[in-house]
């Protein structure tokens, strides 16, 4: 007998309503004219026997089997990108993956602070940054997507987490302090006693990246969303050239404002500000840039010297996994949503350096590398663990400055990040090294030592959520999807008052006309031209230049010539521009 059920809303099948006879035989059916399905053989309802029973469904489809029946959830929450294709690995999760989805989100329950709707940013211990909360933010984005987490559950969360950041007690009434209590919600020094220590500008950055993204993805959040960054004073944070400022309270009581950010870093945060309409120019260019050659490869990192600046250099595999698993390496302007080109090209093709100096190590070494910062247990509690700092390669530096090379690891973040990124064999062993190193129902471990001493027995916000978001790119490509066409409230908010001036908010709402009878200004070079695109074909845009092609290997093709032409006369304005 067959009997056939169309469900219009989440269907859930628990052990009292459907009995198996026998071994449950799934088969997912799709087509691009009808509604998901999945069909289930040998099944018993209410008594009576069935040779099948398929289920079809125009929402998100859940099933779940209590007791020993082995049947994975099915999402179509992702359905509308399936036609997109993007950068390394394409695809649905398996069964493992999807496993290792629920491991991570499973840090974000057993850690969640009910009285903020904050996040713990390691384990037990009720502090946490806003660099967290961000990668809180991109687990519960992704949770959602992947089925693990219902709406209900989603917007219970973030409608508590938006209230919290949207009522932060700010540093010197500016923007967010650099640590807060994850229980209170109140402002706190890095020993989570009550205080204030200053603002990073990159943590500031890498929120909004994601509560763009949140607002994309959910506009029915969107002007909660947009409510938060309102509230702060963004004058300190950005200067008239386009640099980033974070700042330091001093003994004395005073606060002091310093350049923040070095190369990788620096343009991801940057690309934050950018995406709500700041000018920070300065900050999204590699300049000043040096090189060095490691395993033949040609490794960039930040010319400042550091003993001048008093700033590291560290050389880092994050802030390049976070913009390709987030941006997919675009430039914030870019509307396009092409997951296979990159339309800030350098970036792409030093994204893929960074991940070929790292294959390069194993096949000369034998060492299983993914390098990022992590935490370690015991002093000194966190490590920068570089591909280059300081003037050596593969250094491993506490905030001191201390070289702690026992602390060196395989990262865990880091290994999947790139696994996600570049579908190679040497990721397929990165995934293998740190797939299985969890703690069930309480996440993923930082990651694995180098040396042999084992794994590193900690588990961490940013670690579990960007693990979430490299599941996610799987499946989906670039999380940030440009496609909230709303008027939005943070363009439009007390636009004919001087408010956004006194805070230093951008003007969408203020256009400058291009002036025909000025002379034309000078043309400015890449930075980075075409000539040092050797793992990614160069794209010429006739302005910033893009990538795509990009693999871990020379692709030995000429650079393209560009073709010069005279300038066009001056267009007549349009009506709304006279």
């Amino acid at each position: 007998m067959k009997r056939t059920v169309l469900v219009r809303s989440v269907l859930t099948l628990a052990a009292s309503f459907v009995a198996l006879t026998a071994a449950p035989h799934l088969q997912a059916q799709e087509t691009t004219d009808a509604p998901s399905s999945v069909t289930i053989g040998n099944i018993v309802v209410e008594g009576t026997a069935y040779d099948s029973m398929t289920i079809r469904s125009t929402a998100p489809l859940i099933i779940e089997f209590d007791g020993d029946g082995d049947l994975r959830k099915e999402c179509n929450r992702g359905a509308r990108f399936d036609a997109e294709t993007h950068f390394g690995r394409n695809g649905q999760l398996t069964d493992r993956e999807y496993q290792m989805a629920k491991t991570a989100w499973s840090y974000f329950e057993k850690r969640f602070q009910p009285e903020t709707g904050l996040v713990n940013a390691v384990g037990s211990y009720p502090s946490t940054t806003l660099w967290d909360t961000a990668s809180y933010i991109s687990a519960l984005v992704a949770a959602y997507e992947l089925c693990v987490i219902d709406k209900r559950d989603f917007d219970t969360r973030a409608t508590k987490l938006i209230n919290t950041l949207r009522n932060l007690d700010l540093y010197q009434g500016e923007a967010p302090n650099k640590v807060y209590n994850a229980k209170t919600g109140e402002k706190v020094n890095y020993a989570n006693e009550a205080g204030e220590v200053g603002m990073s500008a990159l943590d500031i950055g890498r929120m909004l990246v994601w509560l763009r993204i949140l607002k994309e993805r959910h506009p029915h959040l969107a002007n909660s969303v947009d409510n938060i960054p309102m509230r702060w004073n963004f004058c300190n944070l950005i200067n008239d050239d386009g640099r980033m400022f974070g700042s330091f309270k001093r003994g004395d009581g005073t606060t002091r404002y310093v350049q923040e950010g070095r190369l990788g870093y620096e343009e991801y945060a940057a690309k934050g500000f950018a995406l709500w309409g700041f000018d920070v120019d300065r900050a999204l260019s590699p300049e000043p840039l040096d090189y060095t050659n490691i395993y033949d490869v040609k490794v960039p990192y930040d010319g400042r010297d550091p003993r001048v600046f008093k700033n590291q250099n560290y050389v880092l595999t994050e802030g390049y996994i976070l913009d390709g698993l987030e941006l997919g390496w675009d430039l914030p302007s870019d509307i396009e949503n092409d997951g296979e080109t990159a339309s800030h090209g350098w970036r792409a093709e030093f994204a893929n350096r960074i991940y070929l100096v790292q294959q390069r190590r194993f096949e000369q070494t034998g060492i299983v590398t993914a390098r990022s910062e992590h935490q370690v247990n015991g002093k000194p509690y966190f490590v920068y663990d570089t591909i280059f700092a300081d003037g050596y390669p593969w250094n491993t530096l506490d905030p001191t400055g201390e070289y702690q090379p026992d602390r060196s690891a395989i990262a865990a973040k880091a290994a999947i990040g790139m696994w996600a990124l570049w579908e190679t064999d040497y990721t397929d062993l990165l995934f293998e090294s740190v797939a299985d190193l969890y703690e069930p129902d309480v996440g993923f471990y930082e990651g694995l030592y180098e040396n042999g001493n084992g794994f590193i027995p900690l588990q961490s916000s940013n670690n579990n959520g960007i693990i979430l978001a490299a599941l996610l790119y799987k499946v989906q490509g670039p999380i940030l999807k440009k496609a909230n066409n709303n008027t939005q409230t943070w363009d439009m908010a007390f636009n004919g008052t001087d408010i956004r001036d006194n805070k230093c908010h951008p003007n969408k709402m203020i256009k400058e006309v291009p002036c025909c009878g000025c002379e034309n200004p000078t043309r400015i070079d890449p930075v980075i031209p075409v000539e040092e695109f050797i793992y990614c074909r160069p794209v010429l845009t006739g302005g910033e230049i893009g990538a795509t092609e990009c693999q871990p290997t020379e692709h030995e093709l000429a650079p393209p010539k560009v073709r010069k032409v005279l300038n066009q006369s001056c267009p007549i304005p349009s009506d709304d521009e006279q």
